[in-house]
C-alpha cells in the first residue's frame, strides 16, 4: 500500500500571517499522518536526516521508498 506523509521545511512563525500558516498545518494533520517539520524535527530538506526522519515515522526501510 501507499502511506504518505508531510515532510515540511517550516519554522516557528511568529508574524502577523501565523492564523493562515497555523490553519493549513491543522489541514494537513487532518489527511497526512505523520505531518513532519524541519523546525520540529532538528533537520531540514534536503539533510538526510530530515528524510530518515520520515523513514522512521513511516515505519519503512529506504529500499521501499
Amino acid at each position: 500500500g501507499v502511506q504518505p506523509c508531510v515532510l515540511a521545511d517550516s519554522w516557528l512563525d511568529d508574524t502577523a500571517r501565523r492564523r493562515l500558516w497555523g490553519a493549513l498545518q491543522e489541514r494537513l494533520r487532518r489527511r497526512f499522518r505523520p505531518v513532519l517539520e524541519s523546525c520540529r524535527i532538528g533537520a531540514a530538506k534536503p539533510q538526510p536526516e530530515a528524510f530518515a526522519c520520515a523513514l522512521r515515522a513511516l515505519g519503512a526501510p529506504p529500499h521501499e521508498v
